[in-house]
């Protein structure tokens, strides 16, 4: 911890107020969704505490608003602001499950192609140039797509959740294949990994042991941002109403519902959500473009 404390990387943190404030938002956000059930003032999947004569009212602010309801309810009585509390969750799970399989998968991929070289690397970097030749949100409603016409229509929306984390992560394994395999054609040159190899130390304790820690820099910065993509291409699905059902809604999911009453005058229901999520991935972003600058050594 000291070591860190006394870091450039800690230095250029404590002097930037633009990081200080974004990583200050995401961790506020990140803590009101994960305890969304004891700060949130409803419960908005509580049926029995839902009353309809509530419904459609507008903010606490505005004529006809309560101090009840801070940002008004929606088309069926809920608290918008509650709702876009257990909506975070939804949004930052599946983003934060998305990543890390992709991770994962990209990282396996990109060791392995980069240390084992010759047609296997040829074969993977082929398949990862042609996914590249797509936008990541067509490859995940593609997946989508696939997934919800081979599973029984009854298990749509319980596995809705998992069904966006699965079409996500393989839309974005891509990246950290391609940084992984870079650094690992650099590293297996290197006399560290040479000596290992003469030692006799199998391959995967080599890959695993020795170059996976030294090509983990890169890696950490790309899923920073991915984590901002995930969140946007999550809402998008949602939006676009192949997302998370509206019975457990996400942002996406909120800003759908709340579009179709936009023009009758209900701009809450769908004006807070979308805040919301532009407050969360610029926060997000932010980090992650501090991360890659203050991580390279060209910028020092």
């Amino acid at each position: 911890m000291a070591r860190f404390l006394d870091s450039d990387l800690w230095w250029d943190f404590k002097h930037s107020p633009l990081v200080m404030t974004s990583a200050a938002i995401t961790a506020l956000m990140f803590l009101v969704a994960l305890f969304a059930p004891q700060v949130a003032p409803y419960d908005p999947f509580d049926m029995a505490s839902i009353d309809l004569l509530d419904a459609l009212r507008p903010p606490a602010w505005a004529e006809g608003g309560s101090v009840a309801y801070l940002f008004g309810t929606d088309d069926q009585g809920r608290d918008v602001f509650s709702t876009i509390l257990y909506g975070s969750r939804i949004s930052l799970l599946v983003g934060f499950l998305s990543v890390i399989m992709a991770m994962l998968i990209g990282v396996l991929v990109g060791l392995i192609a980069g240390y084992k070289g010759g047609w296997l690397d040829a074969v993977l970097m082929r398949i990862a140039d042609i996914q590249l030749s797509f936008p990541a949100i067509l490859v995940a409603l593609l997946i989508d797509g696939v997934v919800r016409g081979i599973l029984p229509r009854g298990a749509h929306e319980e596995l809705a959740v998992l069904v966006l984390i699965v079409a996500i992560g393989l839309s974005f394994w891509v990246q950290f294949a391609r940084t992984v395999r870079g650094s690992t054609l650099v590293e297996r040159t290197k006399e560290y990994v040479l000596a290992a190899q003469v030692t006799g130390l199998p391959d995967t304790l080599i890959v695993f042991r020795h170059i996976l820690p030294n090509v983990m820099g890169p890696v950490l910065v790309i899923a920073t941002i991915q984590l901002a993509l995930a969140i946007i291409i999550e809402a998008t699905l949602s939006f676009l109403g192949v997302g998370v059902p509206p019975t457990s809604p996400s942002l996406g999911t909120l800003i759908r519902i709340g579009n179709d009453y936009l023009f009758s005058g209900e701009w809450w229901i769908t004006v807070f959500p979308g805040l919301a999520l532009i407050v969360l991935v610029l926060a997000v972003n932010f980090l992650g473009d501090w991360l890659r600058d203050a991580l390279n050594p060209k910028l020092r």
